[in-house]
């Protein structure tokens, strides 16, 4: 994407933003409880058939909003995310077979995001020392007498955020609590691909209310208006 996008002026059409993303890969996603998903890029992953996708995020969202969407129709074989409770459907296909889950703690969670995004080889924890669920397969660290979990950090092909305004050189803004985990999730993908509701010329943001800049983003769609708050009131 970095040759074939303007770096001065990162807007593309959904349609273009659709083009990289493939079967089999991992995509991050920001948002929480569908809150600050990205509406039309998943919707316009759905649209295109995608499957056998491994989704990193804060939840598995809600059957018919955000990225539950997704699991609801079967599209994603893995899902690493802090609970799976808001999506019903998530939860029978993970007892059928269908869905395989590893669960973080929310904070774990974030922390990892966070450490792939900056390039750390992880992050040490105490959440979970002592169980044998959660100790599985994870390397011990003795810090001062202490001892952590070593967690690894995660990174995606594609990370998917949603953002409220957008300049060319894309640097962002978010709308209130839709912020979220976007600003995390924006530094972990190989490429960055957010969607937002406006677009402006670069320079016309306050460096005050840039809260990603643009360094991490590497392409910037328009919200084609499926709001997720349109989507609640549906429902």
């Amino acid at each position: 994407m970095a040759n074939t996008v303007n770096a001065l002026n990162k807007k593309i059409t959904l349609e273009q933003a659709l083009s990289y993303m493939e079967d089999g890969m991992t995509i991050m996603f920001g948002g929480f409880g569908g809150v600050g998903n990205p509406p039309s890029l998943i919707e316009g992953m759905l649209q295109k058939g995608l499957k056998n996708l491994t989704l990193i995020g804060n939840d598995a969202g809600f059957p018919h909003i955000g990225v539950g969407k997704l699991v609801s129709e079967g599209r994603v074989k893995k899902l690493i995310a802090s609970h799976i409770g808001s999506n019903p459907v998530a939860g029978k296909l993970m007892t059928e077979g269908k869905l395989e889950v590893e669960f973080s703690p929310q904070g774990t969670l974030a922390e990892r995001i966070r450490a792939g995004g900056v390039g750390l080889g992880g992050i040490l924890v105490d959440s979970g020392i002592g169980n044998p669920f959660v100790e599985k397969g994870k390397e011990k660290v003795i810090v001062n007498g202490k001892t952590f979990l070593l967690e690894t950090p995660l990174t995606a092909d594609i990370a998917i955020v949603c953002g409220h305004t957008a300049d060319h050189f894309g640097n962002l803004t978010y709308n209130t609590s839709a912020r979220n985990t976007n600003p995390l999730v924006s530094m972990a993908g190989r490429v960055t691909i957010a969607e937002v509701d406006q677009i402006v010329e670069t320079g016309a943001l306050s460096p005050e209310e840039i809260v990603t800049p643009g360094v991490f983003v590497n392409a910037v769609v328009q919200s084609e208006g499926v709001n997720w708050k349109w989507a609640w009131e549906e429902k």
